[in-house]
């Protein structure tokens, strides 16, 4: 079994507040977490159609059950339960009573401001990163193999074959559980935009341009990219605003929060093919952004992380914002180092008349300090 980062993080929770909400992909191992972690508390998963049926005609009795308190797995499966539970954490003293995991953040994140706010903390929980592959001696020497294979854990533990799995993981919770969410009846026109977006990967989100090749309308196409994201299917990431007396760029990047997903919606079936595949660079940085995200999350802090595009094309794939101090990282795929890799670095810094950390990671494995005070690091030292 894999060490989680989150679990030292969870424990700290549990013993703070009276009940802990574990959000993230289906399969990102939010129940062996909670399993893991609480051993002793009794595990119930509201997909079990008998148990929701419990929970959904008898609540009180249903909670009643749990005096010690209990896992419940997809509890946004049952709403309800919310006020109930708002209820019973009021009425005691008790750290850690309730833990709960869904797969559906917008769901849950609003029965929990609306009924819970101030009695919950909130971990969000995304696939392996590469620091818990390295600690679990999984990391491997190139990163081709860990776009191919993603980090969901049940894959790589059980070395499933990634096409069997991805394509499973699509039909069984894409196609199954996220359209269901909006009641979505077009399912070759919903797998036909999935695809347009994979092949979308590290660019900047045109809705107009994505709609018209769907062959949908823009508000449609706006709902469903919303429940892929509250599904945690794709990431999009926030333009940063400080103008620099520049026009910028002011729509989000598009990123899948797994690159597996992406390699099996683009049609991938070999982490050889991604070496000379059209999308090498895009999938390169999403594979970084991943794990930025995944660092961040683990600490329990947001993912304040940014893009900066002006309308020339000066640009920087990640800006990370932390109380107003800057990091400015750029991403390339390529091994080999070359002078024109840190252009959009040079000219960001020279707009800002503050100091920023300047970062570039790339595809190679040599660690170094330019005089320019930028700093390479190579992918697989990106463990903080």
């Amino acid at each position: 079994m894999i060490q989680r980062t989150a679990a030292e993080r969870l424990l700290k929770l549990a013993n703070s507040f009276r009940s802990v909400a574990v959000v993230g992909p289906r399969q990102s191992g939010k129940t062996t977490l909670c399993r893991k972690s609480f051993p002793t508390k009794p595990y119930i998963s509201l997909e079990n159609p008998d148990i929701l049926e419990f929970a959904t005609k008898d609540p009180r009795a249903f909670l009643n059950q749990f005096a010690n308190g209990a896992i419940l797995d997809e509890v946004q499966k049952a709403p309800h339960l919310f006020s109930y539970l708002q209820e019973i954490l009021d009425a005691t003293k008790k750290k850690g009573l309730f833990i709960l995991t869904g797969s559906n953040n917008f769901l849950l994140q609003e029965n929990i401001t609306q009924t819970l706010s101030g009695r919950i903390a909130y971990i969000q929980l995304l696939p392996l990163s590469l620091q818990e592959l390295q600690q679990s001696k999984k990391l491997k020497a190139n990163y081709t193999w860990h776009i191919f294979n993603g980090g969901y854990p049940e894959q790589i533990v059980h070395k499933i074959n990634a096409n069997d799995w991805y394509n499973a993981y699509v039909s069984t919770y894409i196609e199954r559980d996220v359209r269901q969410l909006k009641n979505i009846s077009n399912l070759s026109l919903f797998m036909k935009l999935l695809k347009l977006c994979a092949g979308r990967t590290g660019q900047i989100l045109n809705l107009a341009s994505l709609a018209n090749d769907c062959g949908l309308d823009p508000k449609t196409v706006s709902a469903w990219l919303s429940i892929l994201q509250s599904s945690y299917i794709i990431y999009l990431l926030k333009p940063y605003h400080q103008n620099f007396n520049k026009r910028i760029i002011k729509s989000p990047k598009l990123y899948f929060y797994d690159t597996g997903v992406a390699c099996a919606l683009l049609g991938i079936t070999d982490a050889k093919q991604i070496t000379t595949h059209a999308t090498k660079g895009f999938l390169f940085e999403n594979m970084v952004v991943n794990e930025l995200l995944k660092q961040r999350f683990n600490a329990g802090k947001t993912d304040n992380l940014f893009y900066w595009r002006d309308k020339t094309g000066n640009e920087i794939d990640v800006l990370l914002d932390d109380a107003g101090k800057l990091t400015a990282i750029e991403l390339k795929a390529g091994e080999t180092i070359a002078s024109s890799f840190f252009k959009g670095l040079e000219y960001f810094a020279a707009l800002n008349k503050k100091p920023i950390i300047q970062e570039l990671i790339y595809g190679g494995k040599q660690e170094q300090q330019w005089s320019n005070g930028i700093k390479v690091k190579p992918w697989n030292k990106l463990i903080s």
